[in-house]
């Protein structure tokens, strides 16, 4: 028995913080010419950084690699204040491609600090979102990554206790550490407005609704984008059996025994282009009952850095 029907999550892949995130590579490399270093990975895909270094952009783990003085961005994921003075100390020309949202946490981290609270930071240890949160008040964070580290956390003063979360972690999961904490100090201060992005929360809600239906969820995204393993795993707690793949050559047919429906999905990092290469394998496979399964509308967008505005116009480009 082979698969016959094939359900596509919409919202699926590219989110508007990696859109910007891109283009503003992209826009760098055509107003300054290449070479344009980029700090990290500007997101988590490798076939998204593969495309830019051909075209130009190289990229470093710290800025003491990049040359004295060259065009320098931020990743998506955002940066520590100590990052941002080594790049003034180099002469750095940076350009900022933090996800707002990401800097939405920051800034509530700071704020948090100026009101004298100990801080929670729920999130992955080693991330890039995460160091660069926790560098904002290194004296007033702590990072939790699990409900038995809520448990366990002490604080200086459990009535005057904040919490924030990394943008990209498992809607659920985030919850349930947050519930614990809830219940440890009672008086816990949460961001006006959730700190999981719109794009990671949307497309955990999709793969919850094909899981339903799917004996078998495909999330396109590389192993160290945070929001698509975490699709993998709300497909599984959902249900189905799901596996995190790069592109279509990935595919196990073993997979694919006994399986009717396959649904498919992609990490907000990851381009529409590899959903298309796996959408061409079934495809090949005789599928011909391909559905695109919309659970939320997407809407958002993000301005691009001011720095470009004003460059374009004192070298005459247009917008």
């Amino acid at each position: 028995m082979k698969p016959n029907r094939l359900l596509l999550a919409k919202p699926r892949g590219f989110c508007a913080g990696v859109e910007r995130a891109i283009d503003v590579v992209e826009m760098a490399l055509q107003l300054y010419g290449p070479p344009v270093y980029v700090r990290k990975e500007i997101v988590h895909n490798k076939y998204v950084i593969e495309s830019l270094g051909a075209k130009g952009a190289v990229f470093v783990e710290e800025l003491d690699e990049v040359p004295e003085g060259a065009v320098t961005i931020f990743s998506a994921h955002g940066v520590s204040p100590e990052v941002r003075t080594r790049a003034a100390a180099r002469r750095l020309k940076v350009i900022d491609a933090t996800c707002p949202l990401v800097t939405k946490v920051h800034l509530e981290a700071i704020r948090f600090a100026q009101e004298g609270r100990s801080i929670i930071l729920v999130g992955h240890a080693g991330h890039d979102e995460v160091i660069g949160t926790m560098g904002e008040v290194p004296e007033h964070i702590q990072l939790v990554g699990s409900i038995e580290e809520a448990e366990r956390v002490q604080v200086a003063d459990p009535e005057r206790v904040a919490v924030t979360t990394q943008t990209t972690l498992g809607v659920d999961d985030a919850e349930a550490v947050v519930d614990v904490l809830r219940r440890r100090f009672p008086k816990l201060v949460t961001a006006s407005s959730g700190d999981i992005c719109y794009a990671t929360q949307n497309r955990q809600t999709a793969v919850k609704l094909l899981a339903k239906e799917a004996e078998l969820v495909l999330v396109l995204g590389s192993d160290n984008s945070s929001n698509s393993r975490r699709l993998r795993e709300v497909a599984e707690g959902a249900g189905a059996r799901a596996y995190l793949i790069d592109d279509a050559s990935q595919i196990d047919p073993a997979w694919l025994e006994g399986v009717r429906c396959v649904a498919i999905t992609a990490g907000a990092s990851a381009p529409e282009h590899l959903v298309q290469g796996v959408v061409a394998y079934f495809r090949a496979l005789g599928v011909e009952q391909i559905d695109e399964i919309e659970a939320v509308e997407e809407k958002v967008t993000f301005t691009l850095p001011p720095e470009f505005a004003r460059d374009r116009a004192r070298r005459g480009v247009a917008s």
